[in-house]
C-alpha cells in the first residue's frame, strides 16, 4: 500500500480567501457610508473619493512598474487605501484654481508611495497608509483639512460636535448643553452633521463593520475593546454623563477607526491578547487626546501611535510555542 505524505512549512491551516476577496468586502462595507457622504456633501465628496481612489491605483501601478514588480492593482488594496483616505477628508471644493482641490491627490500619492511601498508594499507597511496620509496633510494644511461644511445645501464652515464639546468645557461650560445646540443624537446617529466624509453616518459605518465581522474579514476584539475603552474612560472623565458619552462615541472618526482602520492586518497584532491590548491602547490615547490635548479628535493619531507599538505588543503577547520552553 502506497502512502503519500506532503511535507510543507507552516501554516498548515489555510484559507481560500484571496486578498482581492477581502479587499472587495471592505469596499462593500464602506460603500453605503461613502454614498451617504456624497448625498450629504454633494459632488465635492464625489470628487474627493474619485481623486483618492484613482490616484491610489495609478500610483500603485507606477511604483510596481518602477520596482520591477508585478502590477497587482487587481487585488483592490489600492482601492481600499484610496477610499479610506477619502473617508478621512473633508469635501474639498471642486475648483482646480484652488490649492485644496489637489490635496486628495497629494494625500493618495503619499499613502501609496511613502506609507506603503517605501516599506515594501502590501503586508509590509507598519502604519495604516490612509491614516499616515491624513496625518501628513494635517501637518501641512491644517486650516484646509479642518474646513468642514454644513451638510446639504450649506457651504459655510461649521465646528464639529466634538469641537463644540471641547470648546465648551475649555470655557468652563457644559459640553452637553453646547453640543445639543449643534446636533441631536439622532443627527449624530444618522449623519446630519458636519465633518469629514466618513464621520457622518454612524449607523452605516456600524452596519459595514458588522458585515466585515460576519464575513470573517475582521475580528470583533479590536472594535469592541476600542469603543468600550472610549466609552468607559469618557464616562469618568466627562462628568459621569451617559448622554454626553453617546455624543462622544458617535462623533468624530471613532466608528470608522475602530472597524476599518485599527483592524488593518499589516499594522495591528494578529494574536487575540495582542489585539485586546492594542485596542485598549487606542481607546486610552483617543480619550486622552480628546480630553487633554489641543485637538478635539484623537482617533487617527491614537491608531498611528499604536501601529508603531504593535510589533512590541505582538512580541510580548504571542502565545508560547508548544514545546518551546519559557
Amino acid at each position: 500500500m502506497e502512502h503519500k505524505l506532503n511535507l510543507s512549512s507552516s501554516p498548515h491551516i489555510r484559507s481560500n480567501d484571496k486578498t482581492s476577496t477581502i479587499m472587495r468586502d471592505v469596499v462593500i462595507a464602506l460603500t453605503p457610508a461613502a454614498i451617504f457622504g456624497i448625498y450629504i456633501f454633494g459632488l465635492n465628496a464625489l470628487w474627493v473619493i474619485m481623486a483618492t481612489v484613482v490616484t491610489s491605483i495609478i500610483t500603485e501601478a507606477l511604483i510596481q512598474k518602477l520596482r520591477g514588480k508585478p502590477v497587482t492593482i487587481n487585488d483592490w488594496s489600492a482601492v481600499v487605501t484610496g477610499l479610506l483616505l477619502a473617508m478621512n477628508l473633508p469635501a474639498f471644493k471642486m475648483n482646480p484654481l484652488e490649492f485644496q482641490f489637489y490635496l486628495p491627490i497629494i494625500g493618495a500619492v503619499f499613502a501609496i508611495a511613502i506609507a506603503k511601498h517605501a516599506f515594501g508594499g502590501l503586508g509590509h507597511n507598519f502604519i495604516n497608509p490612509a491614516l499616515a496620509a491624513r496625518a501628513f496633510l494635517m501637518s501641512g494644511w491644517m486650516g484646509r483639512m479642518t474646513g468642514y461644511t454644513v451638510p446639504k445645501l450649506h457651504t459655510i464652515s461649521q465646528a464639529t460636535p466634538l469641537n463644540v464639546i471641547k470648546q465648551a468645557i475649555a470655557d468652563g461650560g457644559n459640553g452637553l448643553d453646547a453640543v445639543k445646540e449643534t446636533a441631536s443624537l439622532g443627527d449624530m446617529f444618522f449623519g446630519q452633521i458636519g465633518g469629514v466624509i466618513g464621520e457622518t453616518s454612524a449607523i452605516l459605518l456600524l452596519l459595514g463593520g458588522l458585515y466585515l465581522i460576519f464575513r470573517g474579514v475582521i475580528n470583533y476584539r479590536i472594535p469592541v475593546f476600542y469603543i468600550g475603552t472610549v466609552a468607559l474612560l469618557s464616562f469618568f472623565l466627562y462628568g459621569f454623563d451617559l448622554e454626553l458619552v453617546l455624543y462622544l462615541l458617535l462623533g468624530g472618526g471613532l466608528m470608522l477607526g475602530a472597524f476599518f482602520m485599527a483592524t488593518d492586518y499589516s499594522s495591528s497584532p494578529i494574536n487575540p491578547k495582542g489585539q485586546i491590548i492594542f485596542a485598549i491602547g487606542c481607546g486610552l490615547l483617543t480619550v486622552i487626546i480628546r480630553r487633554f490635548g489641543g485637538y478635539p479628535e484623537g482617533v487617527s493619531y491614537s491608531i498611528l501611535l499604536m501601529n508603531v507599538a504593535a510589533p512590541l505588543i505582538e512580541k510580548y503577547s504571542s502565545p508560547k510555542v508548544f514545546g518551546g520552553g519559557k
